[in-house]
């Protein structure tokens, strides 16, 4: 009686861990309010149109701070509260990579 073989799928549905390597930084392009002082340079800061103060955006919609070759934070150790709080990994991050295609 001949042999059947059954391939095996992968059925796995557990996303690909988040790590620095494949971050893509897709927070970067949320808008980021600055509601506490941790010394972020005031060349980042401007204002929305209710006198906000936020992280300013280049014409692509990225953080000013991010530095476009490495995909990381050019002020981190004086970034916004906000981006302190915003876990690499959390449901939040997920949530934004699969808005983003990523």
């Amino acid at each position: 009686m001949p042999q059947i073989v059954i391939p095996v799928k992968n059925i796995t549905t557990t996303p690909e861990l988040v790590t620095c390597a494949n971050c893509q930084a897709c927070c970067c392009q949320l808008e980021v309010r600055i509601v506490t002082d941790t010394g972020v340079p005031f060349h980042y800061i401007e204002y929305d149109k209710w006198g906000s103060e936020v992280m300013k955006r280049a014409d692509d919609g990225w953080c000013q701070a991010l530095d476009r070759n490495t995909l990381m934070c050019s002020i981190y150790e004086n970034r916004p509260l906000v981006c302190r709080e915003f876990e690499m990994a959390s449901d939040e991050c997920i949530t934004e990579r699969e808005l983003g295609g990523i």
